[in-house]
């Protein structure tokens, strides 16, 4: 008879959670390089040369996770083959040159220019498979949960701090602080997170897995939700930020009303959570979610320029995104063939890059021609085509 109690296999040990924070730590980092502009540079952009045009602004803003897009696959892939580690290296050092870059740019075509430096290390996708190797299954939602929330402490961050370190240091010393954090995050890597034990020695990846990763449906659902969801978080910072100069609210002080909203979603995500591993009530929370999220576009919608009806939405779309971000990356690992890990994140993170470049490009057109009312619908049909799916989808599929 053992005398381990069964609960104590689905206790992450010591080691796992020193893992799984410092990965989580180094996801938030890529994270920040998208996030911590979003509520300023838009307003700073005006003043650069050729950032009175709001479909740069729009460019600007989504070649990160363009360049993102393009090369999440072939770095989870190379990840499969050559080492998780190396691609983090290779993928942190890039991120550091733009970031340096985007800081001395005096238009901003050098802004985009080292945003997509900065894009083009796309080591998401392979920090999500290192994580799963480096956890075991008992406890690897948990662990997707930590840097689902990790994203969600980010927007916290990012949304309030970006207002105020743009007063203290421009929104020039941002870019080169987060060129700065990777700099410490190539040390962590370095010096805190282990090799994979357990890895096949065999690390050729077939043509046959790779398209069996692309086709899978089950993985195709999940892969549409991440890419509309970023697509949606990118269009809507193209036209917020205005919206709530325009309700009355300073550029300094747009951080009064995002961070007790992303303060509270958070919080209220909390009870969701718990049952991430139970099939039938996470189907149900999944879909819920998904809903809320249309809701959320319906209320930005109508809020015309309303800062009841602009904190009402936004509420409802951060407490809808944080749940869903903290959900599909576990989602994702448990779909996805086990040797195939590194390159079904790959695609995964790449979507999710892309979703982020879509939005915003799209989302700057709509608002150049047609005003905010056609950024909202542009989002509302982007979150009511994942409900279609998810809802659709068949009841195993959470």
């Amino acid at each position: 008879m053992s005398l381990t109690s069964p609960s104590a296999d689905f206790k992450m040990t010591a080691e796992e959670r020193r893992v799984t924070f410092d990965l989580s730590g180094i996801f938030g980092l890529r994270m920040l390089g998208m996030f911590i502009i979003l509520p300023v540079f838009a307003l700073y952009a005006e003043n650069l040369p050729g950032g009175q045009d709001r479909l740069w602004i729009g460019v600007a803003l989504g070649i990160y996770g363009l360049t993102q897009a393009l090369l999440q696959i072939p770095f989870g892939w190379a990840s499969d083959r050559y080492g998780r580690k190396r691609l983090i290296y290779l993928g942190l050092t890039l991120f550091a040159l733009g970031s340096f870059l985007a800081a001395c740019a005096p238009t901003i075509a050098w802004v985009i220019v080292g945003r997509t430096l900065q894009g083009a290390g796309a080591i998401s996708g392979v920090v999500i498979a290192l994580t799963a190797d480096l956890t075991r299954p008992q406890v690897r939602t948990k662990a997707m949960a930590i840097i689902g929330i990790t994203i969600g402490a980010t927007f916290v961050f990012s949304l309030m701090a970006g207002p105020l370190l743009k007063g203290w240091i421009g929104v020039p010393g941002i870019f080169a602080m987060t060129g700065i954090l990777a700099l410490i995050a190539l040390a962590v890597v370095r010096f805190r997170i282990p090799e994979p034990r357990n890895l096949s020695d065999d690390r050729r990846v077939h043509w046959r897995d790779f398209y069996a990763v692309l086709t899978d449906p089950h993985l195709l659902r999940l892969n549409y939700g991440i890419l509309a969801l970023h697509a949606v978080l990118m269009a809507l910072f193209v036209q917020v930020p205005f919206d709530l100069r325009a309700a009355g609210l300073s550029d300094a002080a747009h951080w009064k009303v995002y961070l007790p909203v992303l303060l509270i979603s958070i919080v209220l995500i909390f009870p969701a959570l718990r049952p991430a591993d139970d099939p039938r009530r996470a189907r149900r929370i999944f879909d819920g979610a998904v809903i809320v999220l249309c809701i959320a576009q319906i209320a930005l919608m109508f809020s015309e320029q309303r800062i009841v009806w602009l904190v009402m939405g936004l509420l409802l779309f951060f407490t809808a995104f944080n749940l869903l971000e903290a959900s599909l990356p576990s989602l994702i690992s448990k779909k996805a063939p086990p040797a195939m890990k590194g390159t079904a994140s790959g695609v995964y993170s790449s979507l999710q890059f892309f979703g982020a470049f879509l939005g915003a490009v799209v989302g700057g057109a709509l608002g150049k021609l047609w005003g905010d009312i056609a950024i909202f619908v542009f989002c509302l049909v982007m979150t009511s085509a994942w409900l279609v799916a998810s809802l659709t989808a068949p009841k195993d599929e959470c």
